[in-house]
């Protein structure tokens, strides 16, 4: 896995220094204590697991989030400048990653926009929550990648609107199919923590 390179050029560089490093570890182990589960569950893509990561269980809490958001915005950089663009927007789809591309957004000091998960049958009528311009350059964050069914469903949104999406950063990928997916679509893949980072084999 990839480790962050700094915070960049553009807008994500306006992120300020922390007082001290980010204890990866640490943070990685206080997010398992949080949302590893152990026992029998049926995963979104279908598949049958022992261990479950309830995101809402770390994405709930400010003490997770803050760091959390800082590692996004590093990633986020890292996958503009390896694109060469400059990232002009982040997005998220609800309802897991709404919180995480919210810190983001506060780390990074980028708008963002919100994948709904269907058109709305009120009012705008609309799927994407947010503005964005055609032809704006976005990184998608993702919550748990499994097999990336969820992000690129979201992709898919952005692109039919007209965002030329870089890539996904998630902030745990449970290392089952996501990476490959995503990058067979022409997207760069980033994460945070995989599942061996939080204890789990």
């Amino acid at each position: 896995m990839t480790q962050p390179s700094g915070s960049g050029s553009g807008p994500v560089s306006r992120l300020a220094p922390l007082a001290a490093p980010i204890d990866r570890a640490a943070l990685a182990r206080s997010i398992a204590q949080a949302c590893v589960l152990r026992g029998t569950f049926t995963l979104r893509s279908g598949r049958t697991s022992t261990y479950y990561i309830d995101k809402y269980l770390f994405s709930t809490r400010a003490e997770i989030l803050a760091p959390v958001g800082t590692l996004l915005a590093e990633r986020v950089a890292h996958i503009g400048r390896a694109a060469g663009v400059a990232v002009a927007r982040l997005a998220g789809a609800e309802l897991g990653g709404i919180p995480l591309v919210t810190v983001a957004t506060l780390a990074t000091g980028l708008p963002s926009v919100f994948v709904r998960n269907a058109k709305k049958d009120y009012g705008t009528a609309k799927q994407l929550e947010g503005r964005l311009e055609a032809g704006e350059a976005v990184v998608f964050v993702e919550d748990v990648a499994t097999t990336g069914g969820q992000a690129l469903e979201g992709v898919e949104v952005l692109r039919a609107a007209g965002a030329r999406v870089l890539g996904v950063v998630a902030v745990i990928d449970r290392q089952e199919g996501a990476q490959k997916n995503i990058e067979a679509a022409g997207l760069a893949f980033e994460a945070l923590f995989g599942r061996r980072d939080l204890g789990v084999e």
